[in-house]
């Protein structure tokens, strides 16, 4: 079974890290604390930038938080590292065959049920922001 991408619970991790510290943090150190290779670490942190997460330091390094922690919800992040293909985090089969009973309705039948469950997931993420989760971390 194919897994959701590690980009996002990367991306958490990194934005995580700049919300509870104070000192600037280099790229070498967070793929450090992630425990990956820098050049992931700056793909992830770039997707961030353009989803105005974050601001990038270039040169001496650094990272900061485009808005408080508060106002970052998982959702936000998810969105941000393009975790799915086209906005369907469930996809089906393609070209079932339509001779078929199962095959000419499967798609269509499934479709909205897999669409309620992203919905749901989708709902949840939104539910919890940045700081209350940092906050968990004791």
């Amino acid at each position: 079974m194919k897994q959701i991408s590690t980009r996002f619970s990367m991306a958490v991790h990194i934005l995580s890290l700049i919300a509870v510290n104070v000192n600037e943090l280099t790229g070498d150190y967070i793929a450090g604390s992630v425990n990956t290779n820098p050049v992931v670490i700056r793909r992830i942190m770039g997707m961030l930038k353009k989803a105005g997460l974050v601001e990038i330091r270039p040169g001496v390094g650094g990272a900061s938080l485009l808005k408080a922690p508060e106002e970052i919800t998982l959702l936000d992040i998810y969105r941000a590292v393009n975790v799915i293909e086209d906005n369907q985090l469930f996809r089906v089969h393609e070209e079932p065959n339509i001779r078929c009973q199962v095959g000419r309705n499967i798609e269509t039948v499934l479709r909205a049920e897999l669409y309620e469950a992203q919905s749901a997931m989708e709902q949840r993420l939104a539910q919890t922001t940045l700081s209350q989760l940092t906050s968990r971390f004791t």
